[in-house]
């Protein structure tokens, strides 16, 4: 092994995380490293952003970064399910914070923050894999493999793990633990989409439950120039039985969801179908000695509310300056001040997929005479604002969701309370 070399943070993963955290960082003039196993620009799902992200990419400067990227606007959300519609409007949430946000091709929009971080004074390594970690407080040590099979070694002063679902030091450090959520599957594609009809809304994620299987549901993200990313979510039984392959299976169920099939009638495929399993993923904890794990690495819910790279930006914002305090000689707290409170917005998610897969979620969405600010209290937590402890959904989720629920099923007129 070749003789290592040292940085001030060494970052494990160039996605959104990744590249939040080394620009922050990078800006306040620490040597930061940002280690990559892929190339990039690289394929990615979980391609429809939520409004929160607008401001975490503006508190680590990459806003305009993906601005330049011209990506296709979002607005909110829409839901279809055997014939009714509905849709939530992020620009009438209850939170203070930006409504729009965009649907983003992964390749592009991930190329264009690491490009901001590594424009910012981040050194960008691709084709390097982590083998090894030892923790440690002051000097925690990576073990690094490249393309040829050379391995070195780099000592650091802090580590973050931003590898997403690579999971790296969940695995190297035995934190990794199991989701208690469902196991579930994934197929996606890309499509040139050759949407037709005039009530479509572009400038809305569509989500649609299956007729006969509401736990199945499928995801339909417009981006610019006519394409589209298309998903199905489900138990990876229903799927094996919708046909021979995952092509099969994959178009089988789109057919039988009505608004899917008839805006997709024409859609021709750009890429394979594609399978993602076993996704839902936890930790035992998100730091330790000299290391902290952010976003995906470290827990990942589910895609129905693309949650995702929320979580991933908001663990960077607050993951990164309190590095740098530990760094300036401070005192962090790392559990009270990094993992506590962002696990609690994670929690507000979970209980929001939760009530999506239960039926609470839907019978609230597609009631059609509930108050307009109770509305935009759910609305805010699916633009991402999952920390504003003003808002009811957000510090009692669990319990206002099933009142809620509850009076939806009643069909009485859903009140404030």
């Amino acid at each position: 092994m070749e003789k290592g070399d040292t940085t001030d943070i060494a970052i494990i993963g160039a996605g959104p995380a990744g590249a939040a955290a080394a620009a922050w960082l990078a800006r306040q003039g620490h040597d930061v490293r940002v280690l990559e196993r892929q190339h990039f620009p690289r394929f990615s799902i979980g391609e429809s952003l939520l409004p929160q992200c607008m401001e975490h990419l503006a508190a680590c400067g990459l806003l305009e970064a993906a601005r330049a990227g011209d990506f296709q606007p979002k607005n909110g959300a829409a839901f279809c399910w055997k014939g009714a519609e509905a849709a939530i409007d992020f620009r009438d949430k209850f939170s203070p914070g930006p409504g729009t946000t965009w649907q983003v091709e992964r390749a592009d929009f991930d190329w264009r923050l690491i490009e901001g971080a590594r424009q910012a004074g981040a050194r960008v390594e691709y084709g390097v894999k982590v083998d090894g970690f030892a923790a440690d407080v002051l000097h925690p040590r990576l073990t690094l493999s490249d393309e040829r099979g050379v391995r070195r070694e780099l000592r650091a002063r802090f580590v973050l793990d931003a590898s997403g679902y690579g999971r790296v030091l969940a695995r190297l450090t035995g934190l990794d633990r199991p989701s208690t959520l469902a196991d579930r599957s994934v197929l996606f594609t890309h499509v040139e989409d050759r949407i037709r009809c005039p009530d479509h809304d572009r400038e809305k994620i569509l989500i649609g439950l299956h007729p006969r299987h509401p736990q199945v549901w499928y995801w339909l993200i417009p981006f610019r120039g006519g394409r589209a990313s298309v998903g199905v979510v489900a138990d990876p039984a229903i799927l094996e039985a919708a046909g021979a392959d995952d092509a099969e299976r994959f178009w089988t169920l789109l057919g039988e969801e009505p608004r899917f099939a008839e805006l997709l009638d024409r859609a021709t495929a750009t890429r394979e179908v594609s399978r993602l399993t076993g996704y839902a993923a936890d930790i035992e904890r998100l730091h330790g000695p000299g290391f902290a794990v952010l976003g995906n690495a470290g827990e990942f819910l589910d895609p129905v509310f693309s949650s995702g790279v929320t979580i991933a930006l908001d663990s960077a914002v607050r993951a990164a300056p309190l590095v740098e305090r530990q760094l300036a000689g401070g005192t962090v707290d790392w559990a009270a001040d990094f993992e506590t409170p962002l696990r609690r917005g994670v929690a507000t998610f979970r209980d929001f997929v939760e009530a999506w897969y239960d039926g609470r979620l839907p019978r609230i969405i597609f009631h059609d005479r509930q108050h307009p600010r109770l509305r935009g209290m759910i609305s805010s937590v699916l633009a991402g604002y999952a920390w504003d402890d003003d808002n009811p959904f957000v510090v009692a989720s669990r319990r206002r969701l099933d009142r809620l629920a509850e009076t939806c099923a009643n069909d009485a007129m859903a009140e404030p309370t």
